[in-house]
């Protein structure tokens, strides 16, 4: 294994030739496409549009920003190009900057190269170390991205003019690697200046020295667009010299949101194995958030991140379990589990309004419309029809809530002609806990279309007619 190797001489004996971190990307990832491997597992809602304009980037060699609203995976797809690099890189050993053994640019290693020769030693970098990433914040100094004068080594006895005296930042650090910049417009417009040769010249200038570091970084960024456009943080110089601005976007169907959410949940798998989901219940989660996302009363600007969907799934996936608990068996979620979406929700929207009593109806009235919005999509059918009846004949009504006897439930199922076949057939399931589910899901469907009346009570819900 190349890694095995352990000395210059030995790494030359291998015909190893050093490549750019551009070309290196480059390389792997014509291979790749060739071969049609899945490069960016687990980023779903991106394969038509981000991904095809990221790897033309790649291919044209240009540093890149991901432009979009908070919670749209722009981190962690800038942390999958670790893919595109080789598995393990060499170094020379110690060096601070992880410099090649073939073409040393640190004075240090320089000298260490010409003392030692074929004997110099060297390291292997894995692909994941050479992944270097940097929250923007105004506090960011010139000396934590690029370098500075170290006291310590001038205390030593080194002269200022020692190219040994410096303290290399962090992108330097990233020579060779991928350097990603988050939330960049949040870096003070002279920081940014600092990064202008980086960018173009790939060299870095440290308190007024000549010093010529030809740096070998990809550079890489995200940023929001109301950072970007509206408050024009990032610098005109700046955003010239990056090659490629992608804009990312928020998944564009309920399925793709809830495919992501499900694929992101941190329930426990004790949880999991226990609880059913009906399909129609993932479905109002998504309708939530798409929702939200179009609704005037929240503010848009900072978007309606993915996060509200993983938490209003686990949350929902959570208090099924926790209603479960007082019972044997499996559990699905319910209509009238839909309140406890409230606390996750609320704490994941920016309100247009300044008033604190208004937030609750404004988030009661997407979740109620999420659930017509659902109901809409299955076709009504004689059987629903006949459950209407049965709340006509006799003044029949039936409580829901968290402490109602499933018992209750099955009862209003049997005695409906062919309801319970049409409940299996729309939660794709004769678990009894699906059933009800389903039971609840059409009578909110049935209330919130005007075909029957609900009474609110205690954490109670009592449909009627």
């Amino acid at each position: 294994m190349m890694s095995d190797i352990t000395t210059l001489g030995q790494l030359k004996s291998t015909g190893y030739i050093a490549k750019t971190i551009k070309e290196e990307m480059r390389h792997n990832l014509i291979k790749y496409l060739k071969s049609g491997t899945d490069l960016f597992p687990g980023i779903i809602g991106f394969e038509q549009s981000v991904i095809p304009q990221l790897q033309n980037a790649i291919l044209a060699g240009h540093d890149t920003i991901l432009l979009g609203e908070r919670g749209q995976a722009k981190s962690r797809l800038l942390r999958q190009l670790t893919y595109l690099l080789d598995e393990n890189l060499p170094f020379i050993d110690g060096c601070q900057i992880n410099d090649d053994p073939l073409d040393p640019i640190c004075h240090q290693c320089q000298q260490k190269a010409a003392l030692e020769g074929n004997d110099l030693k060297i390291s292997w970098l894995n692909r994941e170390e050479r992944f270097v990433e940097k929250l923007a914040t105004p506090d960011v100094s010139v000396s934590d991205l690029i370098g500075e004068i170290d006291p310590i080594k001038i205390a030593e006895g080194r002269h200022l003019s020692d190219l040994s005296a410096i303290h290399f930042g962090m992108i330097p650090r990233a020579h060779r690697s991928i350097f990603c910049i988050n939330e960049l417009p949040d870096l003070s417009e002279r920081i940014q200046v600092s990064l202008f040769n980086l960018l173009q010249e790939r060299d870095i200038q440290i308190k007024g020295y000549r010093i010529r570091l030809p740096l070998d970084v990809y550079i890489v960024a995200t940023a929001n667009p109301e950072d970007y456009t509206n408050r024009g943080r990032i610098i005109t110089p700046l955003k010239d010299r990056y090659g490629a601005q992608i804009r990312t976007h928020y998944p564009k169907t309920i399925a793709e949101e809830m495919d992501i959410a499900i694929q992101e949940s941190s329930s426990p798998a004790i949880i999991n194995k226990s609880v059913l989901i009906p399909k129609f219940m993932r479905d109002i989660i998504g309708n939530i958030t798409h929702l939200a996302r179009r609704n005037p009363e929240i503010n848009q600007r900072s978007g309606v991140s993915l996060r509200l969907t993983i938490a209003n799934y686990e949350v929902m996936v959570a208090q099924a379990f926790r209603r479960g608990t007082k019972q044997e068996g499996i559990s699905a979620p319910r209509i009238s589990d839909l309140p406890y979406l409230l606390p996750a929700t609320t704490g994941k929207l920016e309100f247009e309004t300044v008033e604190d009593d208004r937030e609750l109806p404004i988030v009661k009235g997407i979740i109620d419309r999420a659930v017509v919005n659902t109901y809409s999509d299955i076709s009504e059918n004689h059987v629903f029809e006949k459950l209407v009846s049965i709340f006509d004949e006799g003044d029949y009504t039936l409580d829901t809530g968290e402490d109602i006897e499933d018992f209750c439930y099955i009862q209003l199922i049997d005695k409906v002609p062919g309801l319970r076949s049409e409940l299996v057939k729309l939660s794709e399931t004769d678990e009894p806990a699906c059933l009800i589910s389903a039971l609840e899901f059409i009578l909110e469907g049935l209330h919130l279309t005007k075909k029957l009346n609900k009474h609110q009570k205690d954490g109670h819900n009592t449909y009627s007619n």
